[in-house]
């Protein structure tokens, strides 16, 4: 399918002169920039990629297994590239120039099967990149950083390794309160005022000057929760205390939320009903998408933390709650088939899963990787 588009663009250009292929070029290209903007140039061209896929493909878009130490092994990541189940892969725990080889050798199989260019995410936070990514570039830790300066300069270092490994999706910042002592010392919530505006310079720098995706973590917010959600199911009791963060780091632009294994409770608008956030639709359609009007891609947490690994058919769950991304699915190729199931028999299920891919194969062109 790349294959046939790129021909076909070839072809087109071949019987253009030098400064109409010029043109044509420049009206093609596309950052990160763009991704918000009415562009009915960037609907089309997302439209026609999609109509290239046939439903197995659209499914694959939305799943994003995990590949280093404590993801899959690489056999397995070949069989689910090669069977077309997987749109992207996190690279979790390894070494720069590992993540870089695998980049390289998973892109030449991607045009091999006729596969979209993945989405190659990592967990680049300042507190956490030197032990994900080994070799990279030493950095401050979220709390030893004590100026918006040093922010900015740890985002160069972080989005320059990223860039140089090939990785575009970075799942940080965090953007949760300092309590909680499994996410809060990750980001910038020591001094609560910092928070939105040291996020925004870490994203603005991500997206802007490196045309990375930068994400805010943990929605609705887990700083204030007491609990490890990579343990078990931790819950919001009563009113969403962090929530106030998101409105201007959205407004701002950031193009990725990642959404907690936190259930809330007591909350007459947002109870969950004892399900994670990221399973639950008056989390993430009604309150991220609807209220607060969220149009980038929404990422669950990994999906083999105890938060939520004994939802059945939480991949499922999830989509139909208005996720885009399936992050580490226990198994990504019964998840692919469950999900496939259900688009082939619920058309508004089937809606849903469509719009995801669309947003996604909108971001793949504007991170210029079709």
């Amino acid at each position: 399918m790349i294959k046939k588009i790129l021909l076909v663009s070839a072809i087109s250009l071949s019987v253009l002169s030098f400064g109409q292929q010029e043109k044509k070029m420049k009206e093609a290209n596309y950052s990160l920039t763009d991704f918000l903007k009415e562009d009915i140039t960037l609907q089309q061209k997302t439209d026609r990629v999609f109509k290239e896929l046939d439903d197995t493909a659209i499914v694959a878009q939305l799943l994003m297994p995990a590949i280093g130490r404590y993801g899959e092994t690489e056999a397995t990541i070949t069989h689910l590239l090669e069977n077309r189940l997987i749109g992207g892969l996190l690279m979790l725990n390894g070494s720069k120039e590992g993540f870089t080889e695998y980049i390289n050798r998973f892109e030449e199989q991607n045009i091999l099967y006729n596969n979209l260019p993945f989405l190659y995410s990592a967990d680049a936070e300042p507190s956490l990149v030197n032990r994900k990514i080994q070799n990279s570039r030493p950095v401050l830790k979220a709390s030893e950083i004590v100026t918006e300066a040093q922010v900015e300069a740890v985002a160069n270092d972080i989005s320059t390794d990223l860039r140089e490994i090939g990785i575009n999706y970075n799942f940080a910042p965090v953007v949760d309160m300092s309590s909680n002592k499994t996410v809060g010392y990750r980001g910038f919530g020591a001094d609560p005022k910092n928070i939105v505006p040291w996020s925004e310079s870490f994203i603005s720098i991500s997206q802007d000057s490196f045309n990375i995706v930068a994400t805010a973590k943990h929605f609705p917010g887990h700083g204030l929760v007491s609990g490890d959600t990579h343990k078990a199911l931790q819950v919001i009791d009563g009113e969403l205390q962090e929530l106030s963060t998101y409105p201007p780091l959205i407004e701002a632009g950031v193009l990725s939320i990642m959404v907690g294994h936190l259930a809330v409770k007591n909350n007459a608008q947002f109870d969950t009903g004892g399900l994670p956030a990221t399973c639950s639709p008056k989390i993430v359609q009604d309150l991220l998408r609807d209220s607060l009007g969220f149009q980038g891609l929404i990422v669950t947490d990994a999906m083999n933390m105890g938060g939520v690994i004994n939802v059945e058919q939480a991949g499922v769950k999830a989509i139909d709650a208005g996720c885009d991304i399936v992050l580490m699915p226990l198994d990504a190729e019964k998840t692919h088939r469950e999900i496939l199931e259900r688009y082939r028999t619920d058309a508004d299920f089937r809606k849903k899963v469509d719009l995801a891919a669309k947003r996604i194969i909108r971001m793949k062109i504007c991170l210029g990787l079709l």
